[in-house]
Order: C-alpha cells, then structure tokens, then sequence
C-alpha cells in the first residue's frame, strides 16, 4: 500500500482542501460516519447536563437507573427536534441538544425548599413527604427527586412556548437584524468561554486522557489537515491504480481520537490498570452499572414520567430559560452560518428556528426529559474542524438518535465513555466558539475607544457577575421565594448577561458604521445585502430554502397573515453566480489551509467537490 499522500505547501502551490457543503450529500457510508461522529460530541454535552444536574438532586438507591433513562428520553427528543429544525427550522446542520442556559436555573430550583404541604400535587394523589420511621429515608428522597424533576419540566413547557410565541412575533428575526459584529462578538466568545468549570471538572477524572485526546485532535484536524489517504480501484487492464484521495484525518479528526480513547480506557480499566472512573470499573457516567436495568426497546411517551407541573417558581424559570436559549441560539445560527459559508441568517430563517426549538423544548418535557433543546455549540465546533458541513449528515444523527433513545441498553453503552473525554471534547469545541466570536471584530475598528470599552466590560461583567452570585445566593433576599428564584437565575446565566449588555451599549453608545462594523463586507448588513448576495457563490443563498412543498404551502395567503407571515421567507433579491474566482473567501475557519480541488472526485462519488479558488 502506498504511503498516505501529503501535499507539499510551497511558495506557489497550497495544499488540496476538499470540503463537504451543506448543500451536497456525501455517499452513505461517509455521512453516516459523520453523523456518529456528531453523536458522539453531542454525548459529551448531553451527558454533561444531566450529571450535573443529578449531582444537584437528592441520592437515592434508584438514581442511576433513573439516570440512564433521562438521557435515553433527551437523547430520543433530540433526535426529533433536530429533525425539525433541520426540515422546517433554520435549516442550517445544527444538532440540537441540552445546554447550560437550561440546567443553570434548573440547578437553582432544585436549591430551594418545596412550597406545598399538600397531599395533591398536579391534580393527581401522591405521597406526603414526612419524617420519622414510617417513612423510609430513601422514600421521601425519591418523592422530592420526582417532584422537582416534574417541576423543571414545567419550566422547560414555559420555556418552550415561549420560544414559539417568539418566533411567531418576529421579535427573534428582529433582535437578529440589530446584532452587529460588536454584539455577536462578546457573546460568542462569552459562550465559549462560560463552560471552563465544568469542563476542567470533567478533565480533572484524568487528566492524562483529557491532555491525550486535546493532543491528537489538534494534530490531525491542524497538523495532518493537508495529508490525503490514497484511495485504490481495481481495473482489469491496469490492475490496482490510485483512484484519489481522501483527507481522512481532518474529516474524522474527533471520530478516531474518541473511539481510540474510549476503547484504550475501557481496556485498561478492565485491568485495574487505569481506573477513569471515581467508582471504579468501566462504567457509565453516573458511576454505576445499572446495564441489567436497563431494557433493550423502550419508547419514550408521555405520561412515562407524570405530567409536568406548573407553578409560579417553574413559570419564572421557564422566562429565564427561554431568554438565555434565545439568545445562545441566534449566537449558534450566526456561528454556524460564519462556518459553513452562508449568509447572515434572514429574520424568518432564525424565526422558524426559535419556534422548532421551542416545539423541540415540549416535546422533550412532555416525553419526561429535564432539560430543553437548544443549538449545540459543540458539534458547531466540530464542522469547523472537520469541515464536513453536510444537512443530509445532521439528519442521518437525528435518526441515529430517536433510535439509540429507544433502547436504553444502547443508551448506557454511550455513557461508558470516560467523562475526561467528554471534558476533552467540550474543551476543543467550545474554544472554537470563542476562535469565531473574535473573527467578528475583523469587522470594527478594534482601535476605538467605544469598542474597546464594551468589548471589555461585557466580556468582563458576564463572566464575573454570575460567578459571584453562585458563591453568594443569599444575596438575594426578597423575602418571596419564586422571586429570588427568578432573580438569582438571570444574574447566572453568563450568556444572558453578556447578551442583553452588548445589545444595550452597541445600540446606545454612540458611533459611527465603521466602529460598530456595520459595513458592507459585513454579510448582516442590510444595504449592502444586495450586492453581497451577487458577491457570493450560488449555493451560499440555498441553506435557508425550504422543502419545495413547505415552500408552496407557504405561498397559500392564509399562511402569509400574521403570526405566521413571520415565518415565511422574505422575497429578496435573486442573487447573481459569482465568476469562478471572484469574491470568494476561505470559508474553513480552523482547518483550511487553501483552497483548491481533488480530481475525479464528482466522478468516483468519494467525496462532495471542493470549491474552486
């Protein structure tokens, strides 16, 4: 076998980077690769939340098991939700997943005291916690365990239909047109930056595995991104001949370095020779194997958990919850958008989004998940690394997902990944949230004094502020528990503070379009949208078209009244191809060290064609 093929990187010459775009739908075998690979980063994330949650709950004998089937619910919502938000959504290749602008009130709920002496909870009988000999310990923590699982559910419905009405207002599309680099910067960098507890929490299990896993990441996302493995067909004339080749490393630079890790670990610890594991063993992420609890096929329906419970403390929790999500969510559509090439997302594009997102969030609570659905900043990180972009990708995860969600057994497997690989994997992709939110300041005079004041005091406040409510909750004291629940969460969640600050002082503070990069070459900006629409490559302008019936059943003027005019596209300019060559940028952001093409690749079907420079 020949030698894997590297392109030499002279004055003259630069490497071949093939890319597959949203738009182009790689063979089978390719995409479903890629979408085990964007389960996998959409596990460490996944699993994450629901750790950190449970760690927040009362322990009883039964919380593993119970654990195992909450994330096969998440798991199995998340499935759906980013099918719709695939389909009808966005429609940008965003996974959709729990995030910490949901479990950081949840976690504060679960904080303060019950308020009900009650013996009927949700119209329905259930047992009165109490104390003394009658009732067991355990008992009384599993009643309270469900009893605020129920409630952050409600929160989670609020939260949902928030989002919808959101999305059905246009107030989302219109927040969107109002974000220039100035506010899209901190809060990206903000989001990235946000998670460092807890990931270093997760490191910290091993952190000669995190280090190792970081390690061969960059190596072959960065070091090997320019080496090709050749690929060989057979002819009855010529024999064995070198076909093409294939950028193996980059596409599959977070695919091979977890597999490996995970199966190095799960070798060792059966040998007592490395133990990841605070328990001990090769076991789930709870630190317990509950695999003969687990059943084979389950599917999640509602009802399977109780119904969620609505109260003035989830009510409050639920607004907090929408707002942080909003707000991380129209980051991640713009991130992603940055990513993949495409346009500023058009206000209808984040309209639908924030309402399949919301859909997604009741679903999830319905079906007895904990936490809402939100984009995953995570496996945006991933195709700006791999720079495997494709739709058809994303929703092959989604399928991978309801599936692995209706079989809790496949659901305990996904949770034997040592959680030092998970803190390795958010480490790595969280950062490339904080690489794009810095690209956006190319946009604004960096060097004004304006700039540089909100840059740092909103960066600053929305990482300080937060932590030292954390530490010091008794602060608030309103002397109302619902209230204090609901200060304390919007003073917590570092994004939502960072947000609303950048928004405020950009839109406020005086200056010119150049300081705040308002300028034509910035793709959000509205009348230079025309000639930026002509400037870019046709494909650019298709990721948020949707389905041709979708599309028609669109044009139906009962549909176009409000709300849900909203949720149509906007008749804009038809925009012009671009002359190969011309107006065209390096869209990899990380992993691109060119752009050029890989012969005979539209021919042989092995990989999507890359963009001609």
């Amino acid at each position: 076998m020949e030698e894997a093929q590297c392109s030499e990187q002279g004055p003259t010459r630069r490497p071949e980077i093939a890319r597959y775009p949203f738009h182009r739908r790689p063979p089978w075998i390719l995409s479903t690769l890629f979408a085990v690979q964007h389960v996998l980063v959409q596990a460490a994330l996944l699993q994450t939340v629901h750790r950190l949650l449970i760690d927040a709950l009362p322990s009883t004998q039964h919380t593993s098991q119970h654990g195992y089937q909450l994330m096969a619910t998440s798991l199995f919502s998340s499935g759906i939700a980013t099918m719709l938000q695939t389909t009808l959504g966005s429609r940008l290749p965003l996974v959709q997943a729990p995030s910490f602008e949901y479990l950081i009130p949840a976690v504060i709920l679960t904080s303060y005291p019950m308020e009900t002496n009650s013996s009927r909870h949700h119209g329905a009988e259930m047992a009165v916690l109490c104390d003394g000999a009658q009732c067991p310990e355990t008992d009384v923590a599993l009643q309270t365990w469900k009893i605020t699982l129920s409630e952050i559910r409600g929160a989670v419905v609020v939260s949902g239909i928030l989002q919808v009405l959101l999305g059905l207002s246009g107030l989302q599309g219109l927040m969107s047109r109002h974000c220039g680099p100035m506010v899209l910067a901190p809060v990206l960098s903000i989001i990235g930056l946000s998670c460092y507890k807890e990931t270093a929490r997760f490191s910290s299990s091993h952190w000669g595995v995190t280090a190792l896993l970081v390690l061969l990441i960059m190596l072959l996302s960065q070091h090997l991104r320019s080496c090709y493995i050749p690929v060989w067909r057979w002819r009855r004339s010529k024999g064995f001949d070198v076909l093409t080749h294939f950028p193996l490393f980059r596409i599959f630079s977070l695919l091979l370095p977890i597999v490996f890790l995970w199966i190095l670990c799960g070798t060792l610890s059966e040998g007592d020779i490395l133990n990841p594991y605070p328990a001990g063993g090769f076991r789930g992420i709870l630190g317990t194997n509950a695999s003969h609890l687990m059943p084979w096929f389950s599917i999640p329906h509602p009802g399977e958990w109780g119904a969620p419970t609505f109260t003035v403390r989830s009510a409050y929790v639920g607004v907090t919850m929408a707002l942080g999500a909003s707000i991380s969510s129209l980051g991640c559509y713009v991130m992603c958008a940055k990513v993949t090439g495409s346009l500023h997302p058009p206000r209808d594009a984040c309209n639908r989004g924030i309402c399949s997102e919301g859909v997604g969030s009741c679903i999830s609570a319905v079906l007895g998940g904990v936490s809402g659905m939100s984009s995953s900043f995570p496996n945006v990180g991933a195709l700006v690394l791999t720079q495997a972009e494709s739709r058809h990708s994303i929703q092959i995860a989604a399928v991978l997902c309801i599936l692995l969600g209706m079989s809790g057994q496949l659901t305990y497997f996904l949770t034997t990944i040592p959680i030092a690989i998970h803190g390795g994997v958010l480490s790595v992709t969280y950062a490339m949230a904080v690489s794009v939110g810095v690209s956006y300041f190319q946009y604004t005079n960096i060097d004004s004094g304006r700039n540089i004041f909100i840059i740092g005091f909103t960066m600053f406040m929305a990482l300080l502020a937060p932590r030292w409510f954390l530490f010091n909750p008794q602060f608030i004291a309103t002397g109302v528990s619902s209230l204090d629940i609901f200060i304390l969460s919007l003073l917590t969640i570092p994004v939502l503070q960072g947000g609303i600050l950048a928004f405020i002082l950009d839109n406020t503070v005086s200056g010119t379009s150049e300081e705040r990069g308002l300028v034509a070459r910035f793709p959000g900006f509205q009348s230079g949208l025309e000639g930026h629409l002509r400037r870019q490559p046709k494909d650019a302008t298709m990721v948020y078209l949707l389905p041709p019936a979708v599309g028609r059943s669109l044009e139906c003027p009962y549909v176009k009244t409000f709300p849900f005019c909203n949720l149509c596209p906007s008749r804009e300019p038809a925009p012009e191809p671009a002359a190969e060559g011309e107006g065209e940028e390096t869209l990899g952001l990380v992993a691109s060290g060119g752009r050029g093409g890989v012969a005979n690749l539209s021919r042989t079907g092995l990989e999507a064609p890359a963009i001609q420079g």
